[in-house]
């Protein structure tokens, strides 16, 4: 039972998410609880004149209405406000001034002893406004484009690729060219856990808080820095978080507020959101993108251009990695890159699931597919033409790159080679089919972290470190490391995450924890394991007196020699001779950097999918689809699915839903609910297939693991476009493709 990694375990904490044991941040409940519900602003862009909250303070057990009127001194700085996940910029500020800066912004929070009654005076607080114009078009306002400001975040978001060659003279002189804009609107992370922070106020004045974030750390840093409490008097603990998709990384306005009322108050406060309030911070930004084609009549790419423009906030540049993608995918000589924001009244977007690189894949993904037509070649024949085994961005190798065996295993399975290539070929009864294809890639990085082992008394491993586990399946593939590492059966291992007593560990995002944290487990463990042989070494007449740790292995509870497995001892004979003390080790894991700064590094995926689009309704089914991924060694196969699955469901909502509709009359969210946002459910669903291509990586990582939550969605929404044109022979480039777009 000592080699479990690679295996499909099932989720260490699942019988606590089914049974309702586990516990979310709106679920703790202490005594003396006052529950606070904020009041949203109603104006885009202005200031407010007067805030009358007479009538909610005069009802028997509202305890406060909390304005910028009324609240305490913070931090002045906009330093303080900055957490580990902020662009460059001035981060908002909640009840500040008496500026409003977005659409829904908070305004107040009123206080009470009892939800419903917070809930029935924030009605009756009136507020007053002097409203000014506001732009919220991103569409009309492309000419006040600028460069994104330069800062921390481009450390794991960097600027687009140096041009190489002469774009504009290659392109001009190719025999054949394609151009096209590409359009997507603002979307939102939607999890299904609303927001909320229950901040627990202690005698002596300590803070105990249960987030919703993707990282205690982060919300602990935030709330010391603007409150200005000492670190060790914020404890931040988030064991579970019901969906996040980067909408957790930065501490949302709800702990700000649940902070405040609870210092001012003295006692516990719990501050949750409604759905629409969800609408009212971060988002995927809305983006337009261009892309130019220049090639040769075999397909070979001479000359690229890709250059987006995006939304960011008033006060923060915020950026994403959205045209890198196609200067890795494709070794076009002559290539030109660009990127810029245009500020608008509205929040700043936040990273959601894949940011950038869902969106920038779409772009070159779909131009691929509309330049093989073009050239009567079949897409996967074109991408195969144009494939590099090294980053022509950087001009250095892939640190592994099994892109080709994705195709040749996907196209396999799917049965591209029954694909009659002419649009609108392919029938059944009044439905058109459609076949596309898309590649997908995504970054492979690692950062810093720390975890702890403690082999306690009675013989279990308990391990921990600070990160998060939003869905993906953390808790469980760290106590496969771990048990693998010590030899321990599953049963005997317990890894508690979420906590900032516990070792520092980054934000769950970006595809990052798998390698980053596993390889702190990793190497805590084997610092336990040395520790375990020192004490063999110990023992009178040691096997193991001239063992090195290269020399022993763990199995079954034991420690054992290599040359002789039949010598072993037992690990809590070991535990029992340290005088029934329990060994407690930490360690901290870091990148190679010297290594890793030779490749790049990524995981890809190739996709194929096949639509049903109804002729006379236009409506569309994605029928089946395959994804195959090549993302290092898989620790879970099971939990890894379930992530590419996951991935590829949100690839269809991006594709064929997913949309918030702004009315800039009055910049203001107009479908914010889950009635009239739309996403797919289980009659949107139908065969998924997911391929783990095997690929060897000892560069990415010591795990040798590359991270699946974002491969599974960045090549799904251009698959599906160019499976619509296949079947419909009409192209839309402007997602979400809803049917009124093919009738």
């Amino acid at each position: 039972m000592s080699h479990v990694v690679g295996k499909p375990i099932n989720r260490v904490d699942g019988r606590e998410k089914v049974t309702g044991e586990a516990k979310y941040a709106a679920e703790f409940n202490v005594s003396n609880l006052a529950y606070g519900v904020v009041v949203s602003g109603t104006i885009t862009k202005g200031k407010i004149t007067s805030i009358d909250a007479s009538d909610a303070l005069a009802l028997d057990g509202v305890l406060q209405v909390f304005t910028h009127e009324n609240r305490p001194n913070l931090a002045w700085f906009d330093m303080n406000y900055k957490d580990l996940d902020a662009p460059p910029g001035s981060p908002f500020r909640p009840l500040h001034d008496n500026k409003i800066k977005y659409n829904g912004q908070p305004v107040a929070l009123v206080v009470a002893e009892t939800f419903e009654l917070a809930r029935y005076a924030s009605s009756l607080v009136r507020v007053e406004y002097e409203e000014d114009e506001h732009e919220t078009d991103l569409q009309k306002h492309q000419d006040k484009a600028h460069k994104p400001a330069v800062g921390l975040a481009t450390l794991l978001k960097p600027p687009p690729p140096t041009s190489r060659g002469h774009f504009e003279k290659a392109f001009t002189k190719a025999p054949v060219q394609f151009s096209a804009e590409y359009i997507h609107g603002f979307e939102h992370h939607n999890p299904m856990e609303l927001f909320a922070s229950t901040v627990v106020y202690e005698k002596d004045g300590k803070l105990t808080i249960y987030d919703k974030t993707q990282g205690a750390p982060n919300s602990q840093l935030y709330v010391s820095q603007v409150f200005g409490i000492p670190f060790q008097e914020v404890r931040v603990i988030s064991p579970y978080v019901g969906g996040g998709f980067g909408s957790g990384l930065r501490p949302q306005y709800q702990l700000f507020m649940a902070v405040l009322a609870a210092r001012e108050l003295k006692r516990s406060v719990r501050v949750s959101l409604t759905r629409q309030q969800m609408f009212t911070f971060g988002h995927r930004p809305a983006t337009i993108q261009y892309v130019d084609l220049g090639a040769e009549p075999d397909g070979t790419l001479d000359a690229l251009r890709h250059e987006a423009i995006s939304q960011t906030s008033q006060f923060e540049d915020y950026i994403e990695t959205v045209v890198n993608w196609s200067g890795a995918l494709y070794n076009a000589e002559n290539a030109t890159f660009g990127y810029k924001l245009v500020s608008l009244d509205t929040y700043t977007p936040l990273d959601m699931r894949a940011p950038g690189g869902v969106t920038g894949v779409t772009a070159i993904e779909t131009a691929m597919d509309e330049l093989a037509y073009k050239l009567d070649i079949d897409p996967l024949e074109l991408r195969l033409k144009n494939y590099t085994e090294t980053d022509p961005n950087e001009k250095r190798p892939f640190s592994s790159k099994q892109l080709q065996e994705c195709y040749r295993q996907a196209a396999e399975r799917f049965g591209w080679s029954g694909r009659n290539p002419e649009p609108r070929s392919m029938r059944k009864g009044h439905n058109l089919i459609g076949w596309g294809m898309a590649t997908g890639a995504w970054d492979a990085n690692q950062l810093p972290a720390r975890a702890e082992a403690v082999l306690t008394v009675n013989g279990k491993l308990r391990v921990s470190s600070a990160t998060a586990d939003i869905g993906t399946g953390t808790y469980t593939i760290m106590t496969q490391i771990a048990a693998q590492t010590l030899g321990f059966p599953l049963e005997d291992v317990v890894f508690r995450l979420g906590d900032t007593e516990m070792p520092l560990a980054p934000f769950q995002g970006g595809s990052l924890t798998a390698g980053t944290v596993g390889s702190a487990v990793k190497i805590v463990c084997e610092e336990l394991g040395k520790t375990l042989l020192k004490l063999a070494q110990q023992m009178p007449d040691s096997p193991f007196a001239n063992a090195t740790f290269e020399n022993v292995f763990f199995i079954d509870k034991q420690i054992r020699l290599k040359q002789n497995p039949a010598v072993s001892i037992p690990v809590q004979q070991l535990v029992d001779q340290n005088g029934g003390r329990a060994l407690t080790e930490t360690a901290t894991s870091f990148t190679n950097t010297l290594k890793q700064a030779k490749y790049t590094r990524y995981a890809h995926s190739a996709v194929f999918v096949e639509v049903q689009v109804d002729e006379d309704l236009g409506t569309v089914k994605v029928t089946r689809a395959v994804t195959a991924v090549a993302a290092g060694r898989i620790l879970n196969p099971k939990t890894a699915r379930s992530q590419i699955i996951g991935g590829m469901v949100w690839g269809i909502s991006k594709a064929l839903q997913e949309e918030s509709v702004m009315d800039h009359r009055y910049g203001r969210i107009m479908n914010h609910n889950l009635a009239e946002y739309h996403v797919p459910v289980c009659a949107d669903v139908h065969d998924l297939d997911v391929v783990f291509v095997e690929e060897y990586d000892d560069i990415v990582n010591p795990l040798g693991i590359k991270g699946v939550g974002e491969i599974g969605i960045v090549g799904m929404p251009a698959a599906i476009a160019n499976a619509i044109f296949h079947a419909t022979g009409k192209r839309v480039r402007d997602m979400p493709i809803q049917l009124n777009k093919l009738l």
